[in-house]
């Protein structure tokens, strides 16, 4: 990490030009934040409380809901800072970090919402292996395996942006530290090595993508062979919950990396960045919460009690 002594600091893309939407949107941030907060702490209160939450459904529910809260306290906070005061700066650890922890939290949400896949599939085609293939210590071992994946990718990542020599000023058109944003600034031949390891990355993702349409196709040719239509209904609302997370983040994120060149411009990159990097972590509790009665009641039973403890 040579460059510390060349670039002390990186400038963020404002969010806006003028005063007034600044403020604006330090408004939005922080309300859609404190959503997020929210309702992922819920959530995580709720799992860990319930002892009928205790199965695999949930637990690997509750490390989803940490991973979203850790995705959106990597960027906001920068964000929400720059945007109230004006400013634009980011220091170049502070990129470092940023950029570390985002890969980690969307690489681990990645892992989970497959993970989570592979427990519906489970619960629905393979009903009387429930509980061998997914015992509490089958489960403890995924979601390890989600973690340190995530962590080993976010490491890999960060090391090889950042040993990259830049010389191409220190400006990224971005709100947030990206790697396409710093590969753009480096003029070494190097950042070939960074473009394979996002690549390698891509293909693992896409992998992720396949098995779970894989697995939604043999979940739903299970459901419909079910004979009541009370246990249809019952398969649906545990599946549709993962199903439209899955939706939101992959086709956020697709269409943000994967949009034609002429559809480029700051203002939709920008928009695009904070639409799959935002908005997945504050809509996924309300989308489960919604759903699941389970969870809905076991919510709401910690919110009475909290009132009548007050």
């Amino acid at each position: 990490m040579s460059n510390i002594s060349s670039i002390s600091h990186f400038l963020l893309l404002a969010l806006a030009e003028t005063r007034q939407l600044q403020l604006l949107h330090f408004c939005l941030l922080l309300g859609i934040s404190l959503a997020a907060l929210l309702g992922n702490g819920l959530i995580i209160s709720a799992v860990a409380c319930g002892h009928h939450l205790h199965t695999p459904m949930f637990f690997f529910l509750l490390n989803l809901a940490l991973s979203d809260l850790g995705s959106i306290c990597t960027t906001v906070p920068k964000a929400m800072h720059n945007s109230l005061w004006g400013t634009s700066t980011i220091s170049y650890t502070g990129c470092a970090a940023q950029l570390f922890f985002f890969v980690f939290f969307i690489s681990a949400e990645i892992s989970l919402l497959t993970i989570m896949c592979y427990d519906r599939y489970v619960s629905i085609c393979k009903p009387l292996h429930y509980g061998t293939l997914l015992g509490s210590r089958a489960c403890a071992h995924m979601a390890a395996a989600a973690w340190a994946s995530a962590f080993l990718t976010a490491l890999m990542h960060t090391a090889n942006t950042f040993s990259l020599p830049l010389c191409h000023g220190n400006a990224l058109g971005q709100f947030f530290c990206k790697i396409p944003q710093i590969l753009k600034l480096s003029c070494s031949k190097s950042h070939l090595r960074e473009l394979g390891l996002i690549a390698v990355s891509v293909c693992l993702a896409f992998g992720c993508f396949v098995f779970i349409v894989f697995s939604y196709v043999q979940i739903f040719r299970a459901v419909l062979r079910i004979p009541s239509e009370q246990g249809r209904h019952k398969a649906f609302s545990t599946c549709l919950p993962h199903l439209a997370v899955v939706s939101l983040f992959i086709s956020t994120g697709a269409f943000t990396y994967l949009k034609p060149p002429s559809m480029s411009s700051l203002s939709l990159d920008l928009a695009l960045s904070v639409l799959y990097s935002v908005l997945p972590p504050g809509l996924n509790p309300l989308i489960y919460s919604l759903r699941n009665q389970e969870l809905k009641a076991a919510v709401w039973r910690l919110i009475t009690w909290q009132f009548h403890k007050h």
